[in-house]
């Protein structure tokens, strides 16, 4: 279970570190098959696509750095909050920074990993 989080909590380390080295297939492996991703106001459904939108993201290499504020489990489900600190070189070399409040459900899959099923990054 390489790259997988055990806990809730390890998941931010977990995603912190595939869109750190920008690794698409490891961040859309954090999700759930349906999960659903709310990237800039729109809804995305599906890991697929969950990974379609990360690479639009990911253009800019940019590098984040998250930290886990508060995770309540209830049985196999968890609600996660956190801060995010996103920053990366435009095209013209000026530096892109955005900073934000995140929050997300977890669910606990049946070989013990956790995985996001919703996600809600909002950008303040």
């Amino acid at each position: 279970m390489s790259g997988s989080a055990t806990t809730p909590e390890r998941l931010h380390a977990a995603f912190q570190d595939a869109f750190n080295r920008h690794d698409l297939d490891a961040l859309a492996a954090l999700y759930e098959p349906d999960a659903v991703l709310l990237l800039g106001g729109v809804r995305v459904q599906g890991t697929e696509a969950i990974r379609t939108a990360y690479e639009t993201v990911l253009i800019l290499r940019p590098i984040i750095e998250m930290r886990t504020v508060s995770a309540t489990g209830a049985g196999d489900l968890a609600l996660l909050r956190g801060q995010w600190t996103w920053r990366a070189a435009a095209p013209d070399g000026t530096i892109v920074s955005r900073e934000g409040r995140n929050a997300e459900t977890a669910r606990r899959q049946a070989d013990g990993r956790w995985l996001f099923v919703i996600d809600d990054p909002r950008s303040e």
